[in-house]
């Protein structure tokens, strides 16, 4: 009787190829008063895309379900909204940013790949608007460049570009500042310093402030601004109350007004 063959060694497991790295848009109506229709905001193939993805990296657990929530009254979640698997980025990642500047907050997100070099498919989001563009988010997108997972951005609301389009100023030519200080005193200087480069290069400075100091921010606009200089400021972009009012700062003077204290808004200026 012959021996019975040996058994074959088993067959080393296949590695998962990569997920892909989705930056998901949100609607620009965190925190506001009225909410927009998520159809009205963003193009179906992006919701469509967030409905599939059961992997998350956002800001707040709580507003990245709340967002789900309302992608799900469109499309089905592929998982249910209490099982997807949403991880937070750090809270010094909202304070400080991501991006390795000065006073930057320093920390790998590689770790937070892990399901994408798994082989799930993993979507970044912030609280409203593009994720990683004047929101954190840019540590994330770098290290998955760097571990060789694919990045797709996904068509939504830029609200930056939205306020530099509607402004009338230099849209060939522009920066992104991010906040100015609150300091009086720092405020004003940096003002100062803005507005010398614009007038010097024609480069649209834009800049964004906490809603609730919408106000505060004006108020120095108009008070350490030439008066020539013009002024754009965007407020509610994508809402049915959207507003822009662009023009000099002497105009501004005569008839003021502005963003109220719970609606984003980003304020330019240029020659």
């Amino acid at each position: 009787m012959s021996a019975a063959a040996p058994a074959l060694p088993a067959a080393p497991a296949t590695p998962s190829a990569p997920g892909t790295l989705y930056l998901v848009p949100a609607p620009l109506d965190f925190g506001c008063y009225t909410q927009t229709p998520l159809q009205d905001a963003l193009p179906d193939a992006t919701l469509r895309t967030a409905a599939r993805l059961t992997h998350w990296i956002g800001e707040n657990a709580k507003s990245t379900r709340a967002y789900l929530k309302r992608v799900d009254a469109l499309h089905p979640l592929a998982l249910a909204l209490q099982e997807q698997h949403i991880t937070e980025l750090p809270r010094e990642v909202h304070k400080k940013g991501d991006h390795g500047g000065k006073g930057a907050a320093v920390w790998d997100a590689r770790p937070l790949l892990a399901p994408a070099l798994a082989g799930h498919d993993v979507g970044l989001v912030s609280e409203a608007g593009m994720p990683a563009v004047a929101d954190p988010g840019s540590s994330v997108v770098r290290a998955a460049h760097d571990l060789g997972i694919r990045v797709v951005p996904l068509v939504g609301p830029v609200s930056l570009l939205l306020a530099l389009a509607a402004s009338g100023l230099n849209g060939q030519n522009f920066a992104f500042v991010g906040y100015v200080p609150q300091d009086s005193d720092e405020r004003a200087q940096r003002i100062r310093a803005l507005e010398a480069l614009a007038l010097k290069t024609g480069q649209t400075q834009l800049f964004i402030e906490t809603p609730y100091r919408n106000a505060a921010l004006l108020q120095a606009l108009l008070q350490t601004l030439h008066p020539n200089t013009r002024l754009s400021v965007s407020s509610g972009l994508t809402l049915t109350s959207s507003a822009t009012r662009s023009q000099s700062v002497q105009q501004w003077r005569q008839k003021p007004g502005g963003p109220d204290k719970n609606t984003p808004a980003v304020f330019a200026i240029g020659a």
